[in-house]
Formats: structure tokens, sequence, C-alpha cells
């Protein structure tokens, strides 16, 4: 996948161009030379149908279900599981309430699963032009509540209205967490800040963004910009997943200062509800901090401390590299996002 320059985003010339571009994609396989150290697999002794059963049980995480999708009996795919499980010596799905999870084994073959099939509808069916405006598809994205707010809206209000058979499911992940989702296939892609990536993995950078103070003026009885002072004195609502401590916390820290914590919350949603009810302050992800400030009328101020920008990446395994939806959704999300970096200088 190409990397793009930012593009000035409006509703109607956005979603025109990326249906444009999306014309000239393809389903195709990632056309990565077969490894020559591995010994030759008799594929005659395996009925390659079975990984056709195995991806509809990992989509679907119930025996009924995934019959249903592929248009046979409960038994039958009962049937083929217990010869998968026979195959590999592993019971890959356990039953679980309302469903089945996958084991350890069943997640690290899913990758490669998933890659296999793709390639044998190409090999079967040809290469197909994607049409996004035509096509019914479903991704699975990978990221945090904060850029829920940003994306998911965006793309369901913009893009959606031009691409129906378009089904996008958010799964909630961290940078640390997404590798891995994308190695099993449980996500196609993700959104998280950008680090440095294994050699598997490929990303586009998004935006930046940093960080400001949101708090409602009414609960704290002032407006604009707060004093470090003040900032320290009143409570804070930390948005943390383990809700140890933030970035705050360290950058106080350094000043020798610590700040009163009234709650803790693992979910962005949480905060504005919150800051509504209490004379309290939050600090937050700048791209987050404008939409809460603009759907809940909350005030949002540059803090009275330093914060270090960061950027936000879309990741995607390698093996995804020839996906024409993973691509299209990349190109999508980078026009959507391109006028979200935080407008200021922050150091």
């Amino acid at each position: 996948m190409r990397s793009s320059s930012s593009r000035t985003r409006t509703t109607s010339s956005t979603s025109t161009a990326i249906q444009r571009r999306a014309c000239c994609r393809t389903r195709g396989a990632s056309g990565r030379s077969p490894m020559t150290s591995r010994p030759a697999i008799n594929l005659r002794k395996h009925d390659l149908n079975l990984f056709v059963v195995f991806a509809a049980l990992m989509q679907e995480r119930s025996v009924s279900r995934a019959a249903r999708s592929l248009n046979m009996s409960q038994s039958a795919v009962s049937a083929a599981l217990a010869r998968l499980r026979g195959t590999y010596e592993d019971r890959l799905f356990v039953r679980v309430q309302g469903g089945v999870e996958p084991t350890l084994r069943a997640l690290r073959m899913n990758g490669a699963v998933q890659e296999a099939l793709r390639a044998i509808e190409v090999a079967v069916g040809g290469q197909k032009a994607f049409n996004p405006a035509k096509d019914t598809f479903q991704l699975r994205i990978g990221m945090s509540d904060d850029l829920e707010a940003v994306v998911m809206t965006r793309l369901l209000t913009e893009i959606s209205p031009e691409s129906p058979g378009m089904s996008v499911f958010s799964v909630l992940t961290t940078r640390l967490l997404l590798p891995r989702l994308l190695e099993t296939g449980e996500a196609d892609m993700g959104i998280v800040a950008n680090s440095a990536w294994n050699s598997s993995l490929r990303h586009r950078v998004l935006f930046q963004s940093g960080y400001l103070t949101v708090y409602d003026s009414a609960q704290v009885g002032q407006t604009g910009a707060l004093s470090l002072a003040d900032y320290v004195a009143l409570p804070h609502i930390m948005i943390s997943v383990d809700a140890t401590r933030g970035i705050v916390d360290s950058e106080l820290e350094k000043l020798g200062m610590r700040r009163h914590r009234v709650a803790s919350t693992a979910h962005f949603a949480m905060a504005p509800l919150l800051l509504r009810r209490t004379p309290a302050v939050s600090t937050m992800p700048a791209h987050v901090a404008h939409v809460f400030a603009q759907e809940f009328g909350l005030t949002v101020a540059d803090p009275p401390i330093e914060f270090p920008p960061f950027e936000l990446a879309a990741v995607w395994h390698q093996t995804r590299d020839s996906d024409p939806e993973v691509g299209w959704m990349v190109d999508t999300i980078s026009a959507l996002t391109s006028s979200t970096s935080t407008p200021r200088s922050i150091p």
C-alpha cells in the first residue's frame, strides 16, 4: 500500500474520490514467495473444505451460526470440527456460554488460514474488481473508544450512505494488544498510537494529536485555560485501563506536584458524563476532547503543563497488503482524518 499525502476533507468530495480510487482495486493474494525451508505437504491428505468451516467458526464463534452462514446442518459442522480436532490434535474451539471460543492454537492458525482462503478464492474465481458502492463487505477495526468517537462517527455519517453494503465492527484494543489481533485475524486492521512495529506489520500515519484539558464551566465556575495552581487543586477524572496512573501524574511528578484523582474510568466515553455532573477536570487526547466539547458543551483548554505530541496510525498485517477492502478502508480513514491533526504546536 502506498503512503498518501494529506487530503482536504469534505463530505461529498472525500467520498467521491474514495469511491473512484476503490474501483481500481482488485482482490488478490499477497504475492509473497513461498518459504523453501519447509518440507512439502501432501495436500491430498487434507480436506481443504475443513478450513472453510474453521473460518466460519472463527467468525461466528458459534456452531449453529456457522452452520447457518455456510448453509450446512449443525451436525455437519460439528463433524467437520471433530475432523479438524483430530488432524491438529487440539480442541481448537471450546464451548462457552452462548457459543465457542478459539484455543491458542486456533488463534495462531487463523491468520494463515484466512490468507490461504483468500488466495484460493482468487485462484478459482479470478481477480474481481472491488466496488465499495455496490459490494457487501465487513471489516473489523481494532481501536480504543477515543478513536471510535472520531472514526466511527465519520464512517457512518459520511461514507456509509455511499457504501450501503459496508459493515464496520470495532474491536477494543491497545497499541500493545493490536499485533496479536492482526496476527490471528481477529482484526483486519487497527488504529492506534504509532510505534516501532515488527516486520510483519505495515502502517500509515494518519494524524498527530496532543493533550487538552476538558471541564464543565458551570461546574468548575470559570472558563478558559486553568492556571497550574487551579489545575492541581481541582479534582481529576483519570482515564486509565488499569486505574493506576497516567501521563499527567508523570509530568506533575517532574514538578514535585501531585493531583487528586477523584475517579478513574477505563472508557473515554464515561468522562464527559462525569464531567457534566462534577466540578472536576480531565486531560485527554485532543482528537476526542474536541468531539466531547462539541457534543456535550464542555470547555476545552490548553493544559498548564506540556505534554509530548503523538501520532495515530493505521496498522495492518503484511498478508493483507493486497486486500482491496483493507486498502480502501485505510485510504478512506486517512482522508476522513486528514484535518484532525492538532492545529497548534505542542512542544
